[in-house]
């Protein structure tokens, strides 16, 4: 960003929000970080006397969230940039996983990521200007076995963003969905959700892809201070990207799916256009 500006970044003690704040922070910017104790605003704070300020914020506390943001507002200054970046994994076959999983995945993924960009927009779209950066997955655009929750909610936040950005675009607000692929960060460890297995039909399929993501926590190829980085450019940007792949798996495995279903819609083409007629 060529002038400092103000972030509000959902999720800031770890991951990809961590990363986020610091690379912000050493450009020069403001950065209002979410966090989930007193402790960690303790800890987030000590980066900066003067830049870095947290807020305790569960972003399912959806009563709390419009206070929080005209508190920033006010206190804080303008934000130029909602990055909602607070969000977990849920591992699990459908048949097994309660439905109660499936409300809090969406509740934390959409929900929360919505009820802050309702918060936002309000002002930016009075200054005429903003960007939001929404993270979501290349889970949003390709799906595996034993994720479905998790892919449902960043297939939703994937075409919330895109809608959005065509209703604010008019007002100089720009919406920007991001979709990572497998970097290391703690999303396959401790802060995925798992759902304890019951039905041995399953195991054939999802047994190991389970070990494969357990042995490969840790060491992915994506690098979180090289995708903050990415992040920064694109909130730089004049012309930001509708939808940002983030990493090579990423990209090769959505250029994959997208082939597959221009190949699957040439085949049932003629099915497809079968249901045209019927008008006198």
């Amino acid at each position: 960003m060529s002038s400092s500006k103000t972030l509000l970044i959902t999720g800031v003690s770890s991951g990809f929000g961590r990363a986020l704040a610091n690379e912000a922070l050493a450009a020069g910017h403001k950065v209002v970080g979410t966090v989930r104790s007193a402790q960690a605003k303790d800890a987030f704070e000590s980066l900066s006397a003067h830049a870095a300020f947290a807020r305790v914020l569960d972003v399912t506390d959806f009563d709390a969230i419009d206070g929080i943001v005209a508190g920033i507002e006010a206190d804080v200054g303008p934000i130029d940039v909602l990055v909602n970046n607070a969000g977990y994994g849920h591992e699990g076959i459908m048949e097994e996983s309660p439905l109660s999983e499936m409300r809090r995945q969406f509740d934390v993924n959409v929900f929360g990521a919505v009820a802050m960009m309702k918060a936002v927009l309000p002002f930016m779209r009075e200054r005429r200007s903003g960007r939001i950066l929404n993270m979501t997955s290349m889970g949003g655009h390709i799906t595996m076995p034993g994720i479905a929750y998790y892919c449902g909610s960043k297939f939703a936040l994937e075409g919330i963003s895109e809608s959005l950005g065509k209703e604010v675009k008019p007002f100089g607000i720009a919406v920007t969905a991001v979709a990572p692929g497998s970097f290391r960060t703690d999303w396959a460890g401790r802060s995925m959700m798992r759902t304890p297995r019951a039905i041995a039909d399953y195991d054939e399929i999802f047994d190991p892809i389970r070990k494969a993501r357990e042995e490969k926590s840790g060491k992915q190829l994506g690098d979180p201070q090289k995708a903050a980085r990415a992040m920064l450019a694109v909130i730089d940007c004049e012309r930001p990207p509708a939808h940002l792949l983030l990493g090579s798996d990423a990209l090769g495995l959505v250029r994959d799916k997208l082939s597959a279903l221009s190949d699957e819609i040439r085949t049932w083409e003629a099915v497809t256009l079968s249901t045209d007629g019927g008008l006198a």
